[in-house]
C-alpha cells in the first residue's frame, strides 16, 4: 500500500479553504484540523469550505474529543462534512487536552473515549444509540445511507493503544518521532491484536510525526521546539503512566506534569520550552535538511506505518492565519524534495 501523507493545520477563517487547495496541489493526501475552541476557529465549517476548493484531499479533525462536543453533535458535523466532501471526511479523536483544559475540564478517560467512539459510529450508521434510557438516532440519516467515515484514534499511552486496537478504523500514534517510540507503540498494538485475534490488515496504522524540513538544521530545530514540547507534554499529562517511557522522555514528561504552560499551548513562547533542549528536539523530532528528513522518516515508515501526519513548525508566530500560511510555506521543501521519494 502507498504511504499516505497528511498535514495538521489549525483552521483559520479566511485561510483554510485557500490553504487546503495549496496543500492538495503540494501532493498531500489529507488535511486535519484540531478541534480546540479557545485556540483556533471552529473546524467543521472551515473543512466544508475546504471541501469546495479541493477534489481529492481527505478532510477531518486532528483531533476532536469527548469533552467539548456531545457524540451526536460530532456525528452530525461529520455526516454533514461527509456529504459536502463526497465521501472524503475523516474523524480523528483523542481524549482531549487544550480543548478541555481551557474550559477548566479534565480530559476523558480511556473508557469514556471508547464509549464516545462507539456512539459516534452508531449515529453515523443511522442506528439507534442508547443515551441512558433514551433511544437516540440521526433522524435525517437512513441506516447505511452515509459512506463510512473512518474513526481514527490518536494514541499516546498503552491503555489507549490497546483500546484503539479493539474499536478504531485507524490508529495514529502521538508518541514523537524517535524510532524507539514508534517501535514501542507498534509492539503494544501488535500484542493487543494477538490477544484479540483482530487482523492487522483491517486497521490503518500511522503516526503524528514532528517534522521541520529546512536547509539550516539549527533553524529547523528551533522551529521544531514548540511541537516537540507539546507532544512530550502528551506523555506527561496528569495521571498518565510514565514507567514505560525511555529515559530521555521520562524525565521531561514528569516535569511537564506540573511545568507545562497550558496558557501558551501550541505557541512559541511557552515557559516550558526552556526544558526542551536541542538534543531532545533532535531525538524526539525530525528537524533538518531534506536528506536528513528523508533518511529519518524512511526508517520510521519502514517499521510498519501506513500513514504519516505532519506536525510542522511556523516561522511566523502571529496573527493566527498568517501563522498557518507560513507553516504551509515552510512545508513546501518537504513536499517537493522528500515526500515524492517516500511514495
Amino acid at each position: 500500500m502507498t504511504v499516505e501523507f497528511g498535514i495538521v493545520m489549525e483552521p483559520s477563517s479566511g485561510y483554510t479553504a485557500r490553504l487546503a487547495a495549496e496543500i492538495e496541489a503540494l501532493g498531500f493526501d489529507a488535511l486535519l484540523c484540531p478541534d480546540t475552541q479557545c485556540l483556533s476557529p471552529e473546524p467543521y465549517g472551515q473543512l466544508s469550505l475546504a471541501a469546495a476548493r479541493t477534489s481529492r484531499l481527505f478532510l477531518g479533525t486532528g483531533v476532536t474529543n469527548p469533552v467539548t462536543r456531545d457524540s451526536s453533535v460530532t456525528a452530525g458535523a461529520l455526516a454533514t462534512l461527509q456529504q459536502e466532501s463526497n465521501g472524503r471526511a475523516r474523524c480523528g479523536i483523542g481524549r482531549g487536552d487544550s480543548s478541555a483544559a481551557h474550559i477548566g475540564r479534565r480530559n476523558a478517560t480511556t473508557a469514556e473515549l471508547r464509549t464516545y467512539v462507539e456512539q459516534v459510529r452508531g449515529y453515523l450508521r443511522g442506528e439507534p444509540v442508547m443515551r441512558g434510557e433514551t433511544e437516540s438516532r440521526m433522524r435525517w440519516l437512513q441506516p447505511g445511507e452515509l459512506p463510512t467515515v473512518p474513526l481514527d484514534l490518536a494514541c499516546t499511552g498503552p491503555a489507549t493503544i490497546r483500546m484503539a486496537a479493539d474499536v478504531a478504523d485507524r490508529i495514529t500514534f502521538a508518541v514523537g518521532s524517535a524510532p524507539e517510540r514508534i517501535e514501542w507503540a507498534l509492539a503494544t498494538l501488535h500484542a493487543r491484536l494477538k490477544e484479540t485475534g483482530r487482523d492487522r490488515a483491517t486497521l490503518r496504522v500511522g503516526a503524528y510525526v514532528n517534522l521541520v524540513c529546512d536547509p539550516d538544521e539549527k533553524r529547523a530545530i528551533n522551529l521544531g521546539r514548540m511541537i516537540s514540547g507539546m507532544v512530550a507534554h502528551f506523555a506527561g499529562m496528569k495521571d498518565s503512566p510514565v514507567e514505560h517511557l525511555p529515559p530521555q522522555l521520562k524525565d521531561l514528561a514528569v516535569k511537564m506534569k506540573s511545568g507545562y504552560d497550558m496558557a501558551r499551548h501550541a505557541q512559541n513562547e511557552g515557559g516550558h520550552l526552556q526544558m526542551v533542549d536541542d538534543q531532545f528536539v533532535d531525538w524526539f523530532s525530525i528537524c533538518g535538511p531534506p536528506a536528513k528528513c528523508f533518511d529519518r522518516l524512511q526508517a520510521l515508515i519502514g517499521l510498519g506505518l501506513d500513514h504519516v501526519n505532519l506536525l510542522g513548525g511556523s516561522p511566523v508566530a502571529s496573527p493566527h492565519g498568517a501563522r498557518q500560511e507560513a507553516m504551509i510555506g515552510q512545508t513546501r521543501l518537504f513536499a517537493e524534495q522528500v515526500m515524492p521519494r517516500l511514495r
